[in-house]
């Protein structure tokens, strides 16, 4: 059975870059199931699809395709063939993601795809909902975190980085919201599955994480 590894955890807590880094120390794959959500809330937002609408979000969700690739730099996202990779990580595109994930339609679709890709492979795969819906039995699930006021601050400094306008006080709202938004919603809500390691990075560096996570998938896989 190939090794597969749940990660969950609230935005801006790092886990695309952690997962990615992770899964290279490992030598397994990384999926990044924001990505596919983000894609189709790009879809969404193409065609002029009311967000608000769940039904007319469900029935576009069905007419694309979406799949993944991997290329030298990590994860290919790819929306009716198209490489839409470069797309997928603005503040519009990320509001997108978090509002089409709400709804069961959509993520009935993106979980039974993810669930294909963790049955062929070895796999980290990282998200909202990956420990507690799409991989319950994975033998290792982390929970990655940090404060707000942290994971706000990171963002903030890519976007900066970037040549992003935004202030500190507008990317912090703009997580709590997201956070309000994630944890809350009706269909498989953000939290922790219940044998999950809480990992929280407010005072660790990058390599820190990476050291102690990749730790626990050695000691795990024995």
């Amino acid at each position: 059975m190939p090794l597969n590894i749940a990660m969950d955890g609230p935005v801006g807590a790092g886990k695309s870059s952690i997962a990615d880094a992770v899964a290279n120390r490992l030598g397994i794959l990384h999926l990044d199931t924001g990505a596919m959500y983000r894609a189709v809330g790009l879809a969404c937002l193409r065609a002029g699809v009311r967000l608000e609408d769940e039904a007319a979000v469900t029935a576009h969700c069905g007419k694309i395709h979406i799949a993944v690739a991997h290329g030298e730099n990590g994860q290919i996202t790819l929306l009716d063939g198209e490489d839409v990779s470069g797309l997928l990580r603005t503040e519009e595109v990320s509001m997108a993601a978090s509002a089409v994930a709400k709804y069961a339609g959509v993520r009935q679709a993106m979980v039974a795809l993810q669930q294909a890709l963790a049955r062929e492979t070895a796999m980290l795969v990282d998200g909202r909902d990956i420990g507690t819906r799409v991989l319950p039995d994975a033998p290792l699930k982390i929970y990655l975190t940090a404060t707000a006021e942290e994971r706000a601050r990171r963002r903030w400094l890519q976007l900066q980085e970037k040549g992003g306008k935004d202030t500190y006080e507008d990317v912090l709202a703009d997580l709590n919201r997201r956070d309000e938004q994630d944890m809350n919603r009706a269909v498989d809500p953000l939290r922790p599955a219940p044998d999950s390691v809480t990992v929280d990075t407010t005072h660790m560096s990058f390599d820190e994480v990476v050291d102690h996570i990749a730790a626990l998938a050695e000691a795990m896989r024995g």
